[in-house]
């Protein structure tokens, strides 16, 4: 067995069970290691969080942590592998949920990001919320004209094109809408992260995901 920190090949068996490295000196659980390897291929194969803690027999709070490390170190993966330089195309996007999308007022809790293409991958990025505007818009009754003008934004609105192919985005866009549905209630402090969970299963398999999380968790 090597150190999980810096493979080193000397280790002290501790009396909790546990591992110390002689060399970096950190300390490890072989079983929480297994656990979080359990986890993670709950979190690849797309389990909720309540449907892996099911899985794996453990409590919610535990399967709920590891979820929220993981969503975090995917944004950190994703922020750093993006290539800027390498973008052929980029269009802006406006979610809002379905229930909400007939009502005037709800247009300010509308999510604003935009997708970029880049070496056959997307990268999104999350645009300030409109929340800051909603109170003084309504109040100087301006809420209709902005209601029409931001509509057209739905869905399709193209605000630059480098290449005419958009196939890969759209092609985002209706993965990003059926899998949003899993996640009912999200918290919009949080929505950046379950954007970025989605465009990091979308740009790599399966198998890679699970090596990727492994490797970095």
């Amino acid at each position: 067995m090597n150190c999980i920190y810096c493979n080193h090949t000397k280790l002290y068996l501790l009396n909790n069970s546990s591992y110390k490295c002689s060399k970096c000196k950190k300390k490890f659980s072989i079983k929480k290691q297994k656990q979080k390897e359990l986890i993670i291929n709950c979190f690849c194969e797309n389990l909720t969080v309540n449907q892996t803690k099911e899985r794996l027999q453990i409590n919610y709070i535990t399967a709920k942590k590891h979820y929220d490390i993981i969503r975090k170190t995917i944004s950190l993966y994703l922020e750093n592998n993006y290539i800027q330089e390498k973008v052929t195309a980029y269009e802006e996007y406006v979610y809002i949920e379905k229930s909400k999308r007939n009502i005037k007022q709800n247009i300010f809790d509308a999510h604003n990001f935009l997708t970029f293409e880049y070496n056959n991958k997307i990268y999104n990025l999350l645009m300030p919320s409109l929340q800051r505007y909603k109170e003084q818009f309504l109040n100087d009754g301006l809420e209709d004209v902005y209601f029409k003008e931001f509509s057209k934004f739905i869905r399709y609105n193209k605000i630059s094109k480098i290449k005419q192919s958009q196939t890969l985005i759209q092609q985002f866009w209706d993965y990003f809408e059926y899998e949003i549905l899993k996640y009912k209630g999200i918290n919009k402090e949080n929505f950046f992260y379950y954007l970025k969970e989605i465009e990091f299963k979308f740009n790599y398999t399966n198998k890679e995901q699970k090596q990727i999380l492994i490797d970095i968790i």
